[in-house]
């Protein structure tokens, strides 16, 4: 019993993401101007990593200067983003679907935030 009472709200929190999720192309950035923005050294953007953490250590690691909240623990988390409130949040996982979920839920909480087009998979991709 213990175990759904604490199982459920994330359950539900993973629900609402789902049906939040947009493909708005406002809320995506492409890969291009996502490698722009890391190589300028934006100092307006902040980068978001909402993968696992067993994902993060695998073949496509995360961007050093990337902020780690797997998107499982975002809706219990996003309070530490507050301090960026007034700064683009770039997210980042591994094909875009949990990025653009971790977005929509960012965007309805008043965070002006961003994914990444193709997620990690693309950025790491040999051109």
């Amino acid at each position: 019993m213990k175990i759904i009472k604490n199982i459920l709200p994330l359950i539900v929190f993973l629900f609402s993401l789902q049906s939040c999720a947009q493909n708005d192309p406002s809320k995506t950035i492409t890969q291009k101007d996502f490698k722009e923005k890391i190589k300028d050294n934006d100092s307006t953007i902040v980068i978001l990593d909402v993968r696992t953490d067993e994902e993060i250590k695998g073949s496509l690691p995360k961007i050093n200067s990337a902020i780690h909240i797997p998107l499982q623990q975002l809706g219990e988390r996003f309070n530490e983003l507050e301090k960026f409130k007034d700064k683009e949040i770039i997210i980042v996982c591994r094909t875009q679907n949990r990025s653009s979920k971790a977005s929509a839920f960012l965007n309805e909480k008043g965070f002006n935030s961003k994914c990444v087009s193709g997620g990690m998979q693309d950025y790491y991709k040999k051109e």
